[in-house]
């Protein structure tokens, strides 16, 4: 177990909500989400995962040199470019067919490595944007029906398995006019990539946090747009702070939050 020694903010209690949107109980939240928010660390290690993910491409070295042409010289009123027997040209970076110029090579680096540390404590930092309403607000999430963030709902919202009775349990916990927000906010691609199964943006919603992924609400949950579905064991910075800025809108089970504060533990200086 690894331990993050820093001065922080004593977190406060959120209630605990059942499917009803009632408060049913409180719950004090985890030492993790009292961190200070670390904007330019989380931007760090948001390049890096978002980098690692980069698929390195580059050109076949003999690609546009298959060709043996040989430059005629001066005299024919011609450029000195290498070429065929019938006159054609060839090899240059300049003539059809020919060598592509700085060609992009699978030697390049893309990935913008950073520690394990770092990561972890970025992580840790985009926890605690999740419970700071400034940050959540400024994403352009709809909180105005939110009684406390994050979100804290009880066990039994796990087990549901169909997404029209999750819409009803959003609609009561003041979540559903975000997963509208990010309906409304779908657009088509701009780009070919539209013609390459990628035809529609769609922006970031809630972020559901259950304790395994073997529970039947993660298939009602995938239907929703915008939506991600995590543990705390599989969480990671791209969907904490999509696009490098924290403070997602992010719903937590009692027992997720449980586990979360025994993986990321924080002692006071």
């Amino acid at each position: 177990m690894e331990y993050v020694t820093v001065y922080l903010q004593e977190p406060g209690e959120v209630p605990i909500l059942n499917l009803k949107g009632e408060v049913v109980n409180k719950i004090k939240l985890p030492l993790v989400f009292g961190l200070p928010v670390r904007i330019d660390l989380i931007r760090r290690a948001f390049h890096s995962a978002h980098t690692a993910r980069i698929q390195p491409k580059g050109r076949d070295p003999l690609a546009g040199k298959r060709r043996c042409g040989e430059s005629w010289g001066i005299g024919y009123g011609l450029a000195r470019v290498p070429r065929l027997d019938n006159g054609r040209a060839v090899f240059a970076p300049n003539v059809v067919g020919g060598r592509r110029q700085f060609a992009p090579t699978p030697m390049r680096k893309i990935h913008e490595e950073i520690n394990r540390k770092e990561m972890r404590l970025a992580i840790m930092s985009a926890l605690a944007a999740t419970a700071r309403r400034e940050f959540v607000a400024k994403r352009g999430h709809r909180i105005d029906k939110i009684k406390g963030l994050p979100v804290v709902v009880e066990d039994s919202f796990e087990e549901i398995k169909r997404t029209r009775e999750v819409k009803t349990v959003l609609e009561a916990l003041g979540l559903w006019d975000d997963i509208e927000r990010a309906h409304e906010g779908t657009k088509i691609r701009a780009g070919k990539g539209k013609m390459r199964g990628r035809r529609y943006v769609t922006p970031k919603s809630v972020l559901f946090i259950v304790s395994s992924l073997d529970k039947p609400v993660i298939n009602a949950i995938s239907n929703l747009p915008g939506a991600d579905y995590a543990t705390p064991r599989t969480l990671n910075i791209l969907q904490l702070a999509p696009g490098g800025h924290p403070g997602r809108l992010t719903l937590f089970t009692v027992s997720a939050l449980k586990i979360l504060s025994e993986i990321y533990v924080v002692k006071k200086a």
